[in-house]
């Protein structure tokens, strides 16, 4: 695996409503409040570079992602009410918007 992927199974909490002025230091800071922080990835577009308005957090003990998960969800940062819940795993090869090319149309 490329070092620019990353398995979201590893990724276990996700933060949505990010807002695009966040940095991963930033979110290190907010979610060592809560534990040791292993890891920040904040997706990019790919065409424009810009962020994508979320970003995944792998903390070391499951206790910690769950006090961040819980003081976190709905509390408001840099002016915007974040999305804080843990990471669902990629289903792979489900990258379309949900039109099924076998659907026989």
């Amino acid at each position: 695996m490329d070092g620019n992927k990353f398995s979201s199974i590893d990724m276990t909490i996700y933060i949505g409503n990010l807002s695009y002025r966040a940095t991963e230091e930033d979110l290190k800071a907010v979610f060592a409040e809560y534990g040791t922080v292993k890891r920040v990835v904040l997706p990019t577009d790919r065409e424009t570079g810009r962020m994508r308005g979320f970003a995944f957090v792998e903390m070391m003990e499951d206790a910690q992602e769950d006090a961040a998960i819980g003081e976190l969800d709905g509390a408001e940062w840099m002016g915007r009410a974040l999305r804080v819940n843990k990471a669902k795993p990629k289903e792979e090869g489900n990258r379309d918007s949900g039109f099924n090319r076998n659907s026989g149309y």
